[in-house]
């Protein structure tokens, strides 16, 4: 029997502790959500086979459907975060920065600290005074 297609993978229980991990969900949060033990959602997740009324409360805790569990592969979560091609997010951040920095950080850096100079420098004077003033009074 040859054929190009792959079986499809139907063991639930992986399928709910892959998506669990990439919601960066713990087995502890999930169980205590579920009213189970940690030890419950293991041999959960080590199940082929889930009832449906748990698949709907696992699937309500994690923010998915029921269909997106039972459907759940490995290459569709690649194929998702690969076909975002267009750098949204950090373009939006360069944006924001560009539109809203109304000056260059490093000059503004360099003024500081010439006024900090400055203030040290009259700091400085003013103590030297006050030890020429207290040399004179002895």
């Amino acid at each position: 029997m040859t054929t190009s297609e792959k079986p499809i993978n139907q063991h639930i229980g992986r399928k709910i502790g892959r998506i669990r991990e990439l919601r960066g969900i713990k087995q502890e949060d999930l169980a205590t959500q579920l009213g189970v033990s940690q030890k419950t959602v293991s041999r959960m997740e080590q199940s082929e086979v889930i009832e449906e009324d748990v698949l709907e409360n696992v699937a309500k805790i994690l923010g998915v459907t029921t269909d997106a569990i039972k459907n759940f592969t490995e290459e569709a979560v690649v194929n998702y975060f690969n076909n975002f091609n267009d750098h949204s997010f950090s373009n939006s951040l360069a944006t924001f920065h560009a539109t809203h920095c109304t000056f260059n950080p490093i000059d503004k850096l360099v003024e500081l600290f010439e006024e900090n100079k400055k203030l040290y420098e009259r700091l400085l004077a003013s103590e030297k005074e006050k030890i020429e003033l207290l040399k004179d009074k002895k």
